[in-house]
This record gives C-alpha cells, sequence and structure tokens, in this order.
C-alpha cells in the first residue's frame, strides 16, 4: 500500500476517480444502447456507480487537508499503488465505521459558517493561513456526507426487484448486491436472475428472504468461482432456481501518476504522454453464468426438486477454469493512451473491449 501526502497528488486522485466514475456510467450507456444490457441492469450500474462517485467524495474532503500542519496526526489516504490503483478496503471499512458515529461527531462541531467565519478572522487578524480551522471544516464536511448517505460501503446487502411472472406458481426476481473485496481492494456487483416457485413471494417471505440474503453476502468473495455460487444457492434453496449469475469487476485502474504498472499498460501509457486528467486507463470485466437446462432430482420420499445444469464456456475448455458461460474483459481509456495501444497493439489486447472518452466525454467502442 501507499500513502498519499502530498496535498495536491491527493486531490488530483480524487478529481481523477471523479473524472472516471461518470465516464463509467456512459459506458453502461452505450452497452445499453448495443444490447449488452437492459434499461433496469443499466439502473443498477450506474446507481452503485454514482455511490462510488460519493465515496470519493467523502474521503477527499477527509483527505483535504493532507500533508498541511493540522495541529494533530492524521495520517494519509492508503491506495493500492501495485494493484488496484483503488483506495485500500481498510479506507472503505473505516468510512463505515466512521458514518455509524456521524451524528455524534456532528453534534460536538462548530457549524460550517461559524468554522468560515473564525477562518476570516483569523486570516484578517493574525494574517495567518487558517490550517486549523480549513481541517475542522473538512472533517464536519467528510461527517456530513456520511450522514447523507448514499455512499459504497464494505457490504451494499442484497435487493431484490420483481421481473414478471413465468405462471401463477414462478415469479421471476432479479437480485442485485456488491461488496468491496478487501483481498484486490476492487468494488464487485453482483446480478442474479432468479425463478421463485416458492407459496410466499420471495421479497416477503420472512424466512426465505433473510436466509437468502445471508447466504448471498457469505458468497461474495471474488475467489469463488461464478458456478460454484450458483450451485451452493441452488442446492440451499429448492424453490428458489438462480438462471442467471453475473458478476463485474470495476478496476483496476492505471495511472503513470499514482500506480505503479507493468508490462503493456505502463508501455502505453508512457508513450502516450497525455496530458493532466487522461493519462488513466481503467479495466471493467464481466463474468456471465446461465443455466441450460433443469434436470428433476429427487427429494425425500414423494417428492422432487428442480436442479439447475449451468452452461460452461465450451472455448479451450475455459469454462471449467473460470466458472462461467462468458467472460468478457473491456477497458476504458482517454483517447491519447488509446492511440498508444493502438499503435503498439500489444497480443494481450486484441480481444479487449474499448471504451474510448474523448476530450468532450462522448464514449465510443472500438
Amino acid at each position: 500500500m501507499t500513502g498519499l501526502t502530498d496535498l495536491f497528488a491527493s486531490r488530483r486522485y480524487f478529481k481523477k476517480f471523479e473524472t472516471i466514475t461518470a465516464h463509467l456510467g456512459r459506458v453502461a450507456g452505450v452497452m445499453e444502447a448495443e444490447g449488452d444490457l437492459n434499461r433496469d441492469e443499466v439502473k443498477i450500474l450506474t446507481r452503485y456507480l454514482a455511490e462510488l462517485t460519493f465515496t470519493f467524495r467523502a474521503l477527499g474532503q477527509k483527505y483535504l487537508l493532507v500533508g498541511r500542519d493540522t495541529g494533530r496526526f492524521f495520517g494519509s489516504l492508503a491506495i493500492d499503488a501495485n494493484e488496484s490503483g483503488f483506495p485500500a478496503a481498510e479506507e472503505i471499512i473505516t468510512m463505515a465505521s466512521d458514518a455509524q458515529q456521524a451524528d455524534r461527531h456532528l453534534e460536538g462541531m462548530a457549524s460550517a459558517d461559524e468554522l468560515k467565519k473564525q477562518m476570516v478572522e483569523v486570516i484578517v487578524g493574525d494574517r495567518t493561513v487558517p490550517t486549523k480551522l480549513q481541517f475542522a471544516l473538512s472533517q464536519r464536511l467528510y461527517y456530513e456526507e456520511l450522514q447523507r448517505g448514499n455512499l459504497f460501503w464494505p457490504r451494499n446487502d442484497p435487493q431484490i426487484v420483481w421481473t414478471g411472472n413465468k405462471a401463477d406458481d414462478r415469479r421471476t426476481f432479479r437480485i442485485h448486491w456488491a461488496v468491496y473485496d478487501s483481498q484486490v481492494n476492487l468494488p464487485v456487483i453482483y446480478m442474479m436472475e432468479v425463478e421463485d416457485t416458492g407459496r410466499t413471494a420471495l421479497p416477503k417471505d420472512q424466512r426465505r428472504w433473510p436466509e437468502a440474503q445471508a447466504h448471498l453476502m457469505a458468497q461474495a468473495l471474488g475467489g469463488l468461482k461464478l458456478v460454484t455460487i450458483a450451485t451452493g444457492f441452488d442446492e440451499d434453496f429448492a424453490d428458489l432456481h438462480p438462471k442467471r449469475l453475473r458478476r463485474f469487476h470495476v478496476g483496476p485502474m492505471y495511472s503513470s501518476a499514482f500506480t505503479k504498472q507493468s508490462g503493456p499498460i505502463s508501455q502505453v501509457l508512457e508513450s502516450a504522454r497525455a496530458p493532466e486528467g487522461q493519462d488513466w486507463a481503467l479495466v471493467w470485466t464481466e463474468e456471465d453464468l446461465r443455466s441450460e437446462r433443469v434436470m428433476t432430482e429427487r427429494s425425500g420420499w414423494f417428492s422432487s426438486v428442480e436442479r439447475e445444469v449451468f452452461a460452461l464456456d465450451p472455448f479451450s475448455g475455459r469454462g471449467a477454469e473460470t466458472g462461467t458461460t462468458r467472460m468478457e474483459r473491456s477497458i476504458v481509456l482517454p483517447q491519447r493512451p488509446f492511440q498508444a495501444l493502438e499503435e503498439m497493439n500489444p497480443p494481450g489486447f486484441r480481444s479487449v473491449r474499448k471504451f474510448v472518452v474523448s476530450p468532450a466525454g462522448r464514449v465510443l467502442r472500438y
């Protein structure tokens, strides 16, 4: 882990991520236009991306005065400079803990207007920079952001949306949840399409829904294959049938200013010589697992249950290795790095989808 101890570097880092997450919403829009996502799926993804934006905004307030003498040791933002480029998971965990006590902190602080008034008095009267007051204001703004909520937490518990009925006794739902994976320091978003044959609709079932939520969060580990997660869910809930499971990895983020990347991406960013704010690339990976067919399995003496048979990618036997029906990697990057990537044409990037951001903010797919 690397600590950002320079004030201006820290601010550039948060500004860069605010820009990137805004572009990711447009990437989702392009994927919808091309039929890769439907409108409801785009809404789910853009909601999580907005929460990531608010999270970076809150952290930006927390570390607004990093590197300045604030009268107390406050530390610096820890980022995973070697692997993900994102803040370390400990930062998100600490933020979640701070959010639980935001009301208490704000009660004991002066208001923003009062702090600004005191700053003016110090500037005019003492002719000094009111660093300690600036720090106090930054912390107040941090806790206010936490109080507003709608942030990306270490655990974002499952939510469920009804998507229709296939029959009177067969309802369809889309369940979504997300985690900040502490193993790789990346946000990971999950979506599952489920058919429900239970007596009571899943969201209203006081027994099954809490159990399903707990099961899915316990399995939200990047090291688990999708087929392992889906099969375990299928076996644990006889009347819930997972038809499709997807996992979206947001990142890693590479930037010549903040990360220590190696290999082709390092050469691409170096040769691009992009201006400040455009020297980055972000990887977006989608894993997709679909049910291929259903088989009936005996359960007890007089009943039977449905079991899903999942389709694994037959291409070169990679399905068994990845545990998916399909896995697709994309990279989002500004024009200058994209031009350098096209000129170098490294082998590992030929099958990767490219989403290119123009200086005006328009996103095009290549």
